[in-house]
């Protein structure tokens, strides 16, 4: 039997924000009855611009004002969506800064939060020369830590 091809797009938008120390932000998320951990960022909505969608997600989930928002990588290969059928996943990575002060908890562990509950959500820090692609739940998140990690290490 043929597999069907998607006949939608599911358009994510995410944000690598890094600090002084040379830390990525990170998020460990349990959503859809699944632990994930992935960049900052979430679904581009109708009438929005995907950077409009970063700055809204950063507000709904960290009530946290960005700026210098400069483009890092649209993926180029492609990735059916993971949670939904007949739908093409394309992703889209900003860099941006956190203007300060930063308005949400950084946690020192993955999945800091009490029960997993869909909606459950914690921030951490990782040193970008330690970014494991492994460690994260998605292909293109893997990809993009991946790039990352090489360009620490030019």
């Amino acid at each position: 039997m043929k597999a069907s091809i998607p006949n939608q797009f599911t358009i994510r938008i995410y944000g690598i924000f890094s600090n002084s120390q040379n830390e990525v932000l990170v998020t460990d998320e349990f959503q859809l009855d699944t632990p994930m951990t992935k960049f900052p960022g979430g679904g581009l909505q109708f009438g929005e611009g995907p950077i409009d969608c970063l700055r809204r997600e950063m507000r709904e989930e960290c009530q946290q004002e960005i700026e210098a928002i400069t483009h890092y990588y649209t993926t180029h290969f492609y990735q059916k969506a993971l949670f939904w059928d007949n739908h093409q996943l394309l992703s889209i990575y900003y860099k941006a800064k956190l203007l300060p002060p930063l308005q949400f908890k950084i946690s020192e562990k993955a999945f800091d939060f009490g029960q997993f509950e869909n909606g459950q959500q914690s921030f951490r820090w990782v040193k970008q020369e330690a970014l494991n692609a492994d460690e994260f739940t998605f292909p293109i998140d893997k990809h993009v830590a991946t790039l990352l990690l090489n360009e620490k290490q030019k």
